[in-house]
């Protein structure tokens, strides 16, 4: 956030430096996520079908 905003709006609760680490803990899931995918595809796939029967089980 610039000064310049923060300056505009001082009820905002957004501290400088916050969000930091749910930030960085998100992009290592993400990353583990991409090298998983690309090392062990067959988890993906298991993934897919997991979410794919509970939405069809959702419907019926």
């Amino acid at each position: 956030m610039t000064q310049h905003v923060r300056d505009k709006e001082p009820e905002t609760a957004v501290e400088p430096g916050r969000g930091r680490l749910p930030e960085l803990l998100c992009l290592t899931l993400m990353a583990g996520a991409g090298v998983l995918f690309v090392v062990r595809p067959e988890f993906y796939e298991a993934g897919v079908h997991l979410l794919a029967s509970r939405a069809a089980s959702l419907v019926h």
